[in-house]
């Protein structure tokens, strides 16, 4: 977890944003770390280990989940305009 939250807390320092964000980063971050770390073990990707932990996998997971959800952050809904047509 202390890995995953530093990716996150470095994320949020190079893209900015509120509070908020750094919570959302956060989250990214732990979902793509413990995904990838997982992925890792189930494909058979065993690189940079360190005891069980699978930090290759878990990195490139997070790192993935962090570009992912940020791009998906960027997304804005515009209010519908209402016309007034007579018809």
């Amino acid at each position: 977890m202390v890995i995953a939250t530093l990716y996150g807390s470095v994320f949020h320092l190079w893209r900015g944003g509120s509070l908020i964000r750094l919570g959302l980063y956060l989250v990214f971050a732990w979902i793509g770390f413990w995904g990838g770390h997982w992925l890792g073990g189930l494909v058979g990707w065993e690189f940079f280990k360190v005891g069980q932990l699978n930090i290759g996998p878990a990195t490139i997971g997070s790192f993935v989940t962090l570009a992912v959800g940020y791009w998906l952050s960027l997304v804005q809904v515009e209010p519908e305009r209402k016309t007034n047509k007579k018809l």
